[in-house]
């Protein structure tokens, strides 16, 4: 049996139990460490990524009572609330067990154990633990797809829903094409729900908000002393969706020294944490997504032919708003009532004279433009009738006068962006920035 991929804390101030103990659960588990001193507990688990504790009760020579136990389970608690933890003890009574199971502790075992017992009690600790890793670690979790509006009137848009429902089944990579604010988040997400994987996590990795030196570590994890600031192990965000979904966001922005591992990964499904040897089997479904040319820049030699290949099983081209007007009075409905109830503004309706002005403008920031929109329309209206601030109508750019230099910066952000129709790629080049220090810039200004 294939030992399971965790980090066990056994603390007892019998060196005879802590040898027992730990010589069974290596047989199950990758790495078992102990203490014998509940004093450095703490110390311990600020430093070290524990799954699962098995703590004993009594510390104290004469005191018997099970409250040093207790006390522990409460100062860990304190430090890692959620991780679970086992007591033990040789003086068993009902009304002690209550107790820990009352305070917050995972199982209660009497020693001597059954050996069958201690293992399945831990095995269960650990599954808890990650699964209260992973539900924590990642807000997108608890995002549910009845959020969005996925109905669709539009003929090529209900082509693109048809084939996600027909590859969502399947474990085939799927490749999102289309402009910034097309909805590849909620496409990618609405896979996944549809998937057999539904019930695991949703992981959305933003490779255009992560800077270049953070790539590799936030990506697949690293070993404790791997570099400077490496004081503790660290699972990535790729081994932290095990049984999940990864989506892979801006996929073109991925340095070509990291393209080469991520190719790796996705042929052999084995990954491997910075400075750390051992490979981890790992069992994702892959989703990607980009507004860039990714055959340009094959061409280019930005990005490699064969990880092109190996992402594009199955690619999506989405389309832009302005190609599926027939979807813009039913988003605009919507965002409506979504806004109404966040700034209690119940009465606020939609003529048809506002849904025609909204159908006629070309919304080159696609579905996201139409959702700022309204909510900007809905925070500034006053009387029942909705008053849409299109954004043809906001207030000109302001003019510099100062020679400030967060003014001239943010002004230059803006007319990039409407060059080029929120293209954040073509922005970016034009400007001479990257695409993860122009979105630094865009969250710094709000844009």
């Amino acid at each position: 049996m294939r030992k399971k991929e965790a980090h066990i804390l056994i603390v007892d101030d019998d060196e005879d139990i802590l040898f027992s103990a730990r010589v069974w659960l290596k047989k199950f588990f990758t790495e078992v460490s102990c203490l014998s001193q509940p004093k450095n507990i703490l110390k311990f688990l600020s430093e070290h990524q524990v799954d699962a504790v098995l703590l004993d009760m009594n510390f104290r020579k004469g005191f018997e009572s099970g409250q040093d136990g207790l006390y522990w389970m409460k100062e860990i608690k304190t430090l890692e609330p959620q991780l679970p933890i086992i007591l033990m003890t040789a003086y068993g009574e009902v009304e002690l067990a209550v107790e820990a199971l009352k305070n917050g502790a995972s199982d209660f075992i009497l020693k001597p154990w059954n050996n069958e017992k201690l293992y399945a009690s831990v095995n269960l600790a650990v599954d808890i633990s990650r699964k209260n890793r992973k539900l924590n670690q990642w807000e997108s979790v608890s995002i549910k797809i009845n959020q969005y509006q996925l109905e669709t009137k539009s003929p090529a848009m209900q082509e693109v829903m048809g084939q996600i429902e027909r590859v969502a089944a399947t474990d085939a990579n799927v490749l999102l094409l289309g402009e910034n604010g097309t909805g590849k988040y909620v496409l990618a997400e609405y896979v996944h729900e549809l998937s057999n994987r539904k019930s695991q996590p949703f992981v959305h990795i933003d490779l255009g908000s992560l800077s270049e030196n953070l790539f590799e570590a936030e990506l697949f994890g690293y070993k404790k002393g791997a570099f400077t600031d490496a004081h503790r192990d660290y699972a990535g965000k790729i081994e932290n969706a095990e049984n999940g979904t990864v989506f892979l966001d801006e996929i073109g922005n991925l340095p070509l020294h990291l393209q080469t591992k991520l190719l790796s990964l996705i042929q052999n499904r084995k990954l491997s944490r910075i400075g750390e040897s051992k490979e981890r089997l790992l069992d994702v479904r892959f989703i990607f997504a980009t507004n860039e040319n990714l055959k340009k820049a094959v061409s280019e030699n930005r990005f490699r032919k064969d990880l092109y290949y190996r992402i594009n099983t199955v690619e999506l081209n989405i389309p832009s708003l302005k190609e599926r007007q027939e979807d813009i009075p039913g988003l605009a409905t919507y965002f409506l009532d979504r806004y109404k109830q966040k700034y209690h503004k119940t009465d606020l309706m939609l003529n048809e004279d506002l849904v025609s002005e909204l159908v006629h403008y070309s919304w080159p920031g696609n579905i996201r433009e139409l959702d700022h929109c309204i909510e900007r329309s809905v925070i500034l209206s006053h009387e029942k009738v909705l008053k849409l601030l299109m954004p043809q109508d906001e207030e000109p750019e302001k003019s510099i006068t100062n020679l400030n230099i967060e003014d001239m910066e943010e002004l230059l952000i803006k007319k990039a962006l409407k060059k080029h129709r929120g293209n954040i790629s073509l922005a970016a080049e034009d400007l001479g920035l990257s695409r993860a220090a122009l979105y630094r810039r865009m969250e710094k200004f709000e844009l």
